[in-house]
């Protein structure tokens, strides 16, 4: 299969990256800039290639979806790359408008997979109705945001298994290095979920944590929620959701 991973250069991505590389996959990489792009091609040996785009700008987001288009249909898009430190500006264009672009703009994959957190528990739901006039959130409102869309492009897109992934709290650049939970199991289920074919990991509009179906805040499956978030990124990116399509 063939598997794009976005902020592959380093942490999860890269692990998620080279396991899949491992299984004789073909995995393409992406890094948010050049030096980057080097970093993360020498991490993973055996990787397809590399593209480029810094998240926090939308010219480049828009820029690297036609890229990956170009460069052929993936089977399956692992969107990891997420920011935690930085200003709430960069954490709604990282964590939570690029990868609504680049789910819009890229060619439907069969599989979607997005990385969520166990901090969404904390995010507000109400926000997805007034996003478009903000312009900074806080990382667990990025991360509810996720599992919200992620939610709403499950049902426009039925023949395509979409599922947001809790690795935990990892010791990973992000995590910290004194983080609690398990580096080998925060890997494995993006990876587990792009390509098996086990019936577990053929489902849709799930929320995993270590392979097994986890809680989520029950808001996630208001669908009126869903729509106004996915109203207000449109508004503030200019770019349409995918339409809806039925079997």
């Amino acid at each position: 299969m063939r598997i794009f991973i976005t902020g592959s250069a380093d942490g999860l991505g890269r692990l998620a990256a080279q396991r899949l590389v491992d299984q004789d996959h073909q995995v393409v990489l992406h890094a948010r800039n050049e030096h980057r792009a080097r970093e993360a091609l020498a991490g993973v040996p055996g990787a397809e290639g590399v593209l480029i785009g810094d998240l926090s700008r939308m010219d480049e987001v828009k820029r690297l979806a036609a890229d990956a288009n170009a460069s052929g249909r993936f089977d399956a898009v692992i969107h990891n790359a997420g920011v935690y430190r930085a200003s709430g500006k960069d954490i709604l264009a990282v964590n939570v408008l690029a990868p609504y672009v680049l789910t819009c703009l890229m060619h439907e994959p069969q599989r979607l997979i997005y990385l969520g957190s166990g901090e969404h528990w904390q995010g507000d739901p109400a926000l997805a109705r007034t996003l478009a006039g903000k312009r900074s959130i806080d990382y667990a409102d990025s991360k509810l945001f996720v599992l919200l869309f992620a939610k709403a492009f499950a049902r426009r897109w039925p023949d395509a298994y979409v599922n947001v992934v809790d690795p935990g709290w990892v010791p990973t650049k992000m995590g910290g290095r004194n983080a609690p939970d398990d580096l080998a199991k925060g890997v494995k289920t993006q990876a587990w979920l792009a390509v098996s074919t086990d019936r577990e990991a053929r489902v849709s509009g799930r929320y995993f944590h270590h392979r097994k179906e986890a809680d989520y805040q029950a808001a996630a499956d208001d669908t009126t929620v869903q729509e106004a978030l996915l109203t207000a990124c449109e508004r503030i990116t200019g770019v349409a959701p995918p339409s809806a399509r039925v079997l």
